[in-house]
């Protein structure tokens, strides 16, 4: 119950930092996408149905105040979580190589999915300004919030599951 309560508490605080804080310290209108990678880190720490459901709460929370029509980012997060989660076998808590590479193709899949989705079938076909000016940028900002948030993310989740602390490799439950 308590992971529950903490995994809750961590989305809701990284959506506030994510939609007030790291707007003030955005660059060139681009903040972090910390949602992308609390999804991520769930998927490929947790599992699938981890992913899944921290996609769908995640994504919810965007389009209840910021999406135009409920449920697309929720169904976009909840792949994210779920594509993530089929790396939990593969998984090592000590490697970082694998988590901030996977959090920086779900970004990047994130963003081109989004112009693909809201742009490209609208007719508005400039990919590679909206690559070179939105997508890029944001993978890069959110790539080097992970490296700070993801360690964070580690220990704490250590300190939750000892079990994880005394084996090498991650069990899928």
């Amino acid at each position: 119950m308590l992971k529950k309560i903490l995994a809750f508490l961590g989305i809701s605080l990284c959506f506030v930092l994510q939609s007030t804080v790291f707007h003030k310290i955005s660059f060139a209108g681009i903040v972090p996408n910390l949602m992308i990678v609390l999804t991520a880190v769930f998927g490929f720490m947790k599992g699938e149905r981890a992913g899944i459901l921290s996609g769908f709460f995640c994504g919810f929370l965007i389009d209840l105040f910021f999406g135009e029509f409920l449920g697309f980012y929720a169904l976009m997060y909840m792949y994210i979580g779920f594509l993530n989660g089929k790396f939990a076998r593969a998984y090592y808590p000590e490697d970082v190589k694998l988590p901030v590479a996977l959090i920086l193709t779900s970004d990047l899949s994130y963003g081109i999915l989004c112009y693909i989705l809201l742009f490209m079938l609208r007719g508005k076909f400039e990919f590679v300004y909206y690559l070179g000016h939105i997508i890029l940028p944001e993978a890069i900002y959110t790539f080097l919030a992970a490296v700070v948030l993801y360690p964070v993310i580690l220990v704490i989740d250590l300190k939750l599951d000892p079990e994880r602390r005394r084996s090498k490799r991650r069990v899928v439950r």
